[in-house]
């Protein structure tokens, strides 16, 4: 948290700048054994009385530029190593739901990703960065990511969950970091994460707009 300070001062300074509004944005999300918590992220969108969808489209106009950079970067997810010290959290896990879409879309299978802690990577956290946008309807961005993008983002996160280790966890932390750099250098086509094969048993990808494993 200490070397990331400078990445953070520059986040609150361009949020208060750029934006009227708190710096920090709270969201609820479910963690380990089906409990909610606060999840800590910098905000990025302008503050609006009509709170909009829990998805954020790809082209969400409440987003403002300066928070748009935050996002690509992958900084406005910085504030959740305090989720880490606080026990929240693991650096590595996978990425937490809204609280109304585990609620209301998990099956049985889907629920076992929260038998650990949520991550702030993941394999499954990868697989959106780099495929997200191919499924995500701007018009509805909720309805066609639990169609499209939950059931194969928790398909490999929960293949992920039952081979996890500590080298495994920071493998994963490098292909974060290699993957947000290629899309910041302007990547924009990616294979399908190496857990999508064994991610099979659980949802078909040749049959989806993914292509084959």
């Amino acid at each position: 948290m200490i070397f990331l300070l400078p990445l953070v001062l520059i986040a609150i300074i361009g949020i208060k700048l750029t934006s009227p509004g708190p710096v920090f944005y709270n969201a609820d999300r479910m963690g380990r054994n089906i409990k909610p918590f606060a999840m800590h992220k910098f905000r990025t969108m302008d503050l609006r009385e009509d709170a909009g969808f829990q998805i954020t489209a790809p082209n969400d106009d409440r987003v403002f530029p300066f928070g748009n950079f935050l996002r690509r970067t992958k900084i406005d997810e910085l504030p959740q190593f305090w989720n880490v010290l606080i026990g929240d959290m693991s650096i590595v896990g996978p990425r937490p739901e809204s609280v109304p879409i585990v609620r209301e879309s998990y099956n049985e299978w889907m629920l076992e990703t929260l038998q650990v802690r949520p991550g702030i990577t993941s394999p499954g956290a990868i697989f959106g960065y780099t495929h997200e946008g191919q499924v995500l309807d701007d018009e509805d961005p909720e309805g066609s990511y639990i169609a499209n993008m939950l059931a194969p983002k928790l398909a490999i996160e929960l293949c992920y969950i039952k081979r996890a280790n500590i080298l495994s966890d920071f493998g994963i932390m490098f292909r974060t970091a290699s993957t947000i750099a290629a899309l910041l250098l302007g990547k924009r086509h990616f294979p399908l994460p190496m857990e999508a094969r064994d991610a099979q048993r659980y949802y078909d990808f040749s049959s989806s707009r993914f292509g084959e494993v």
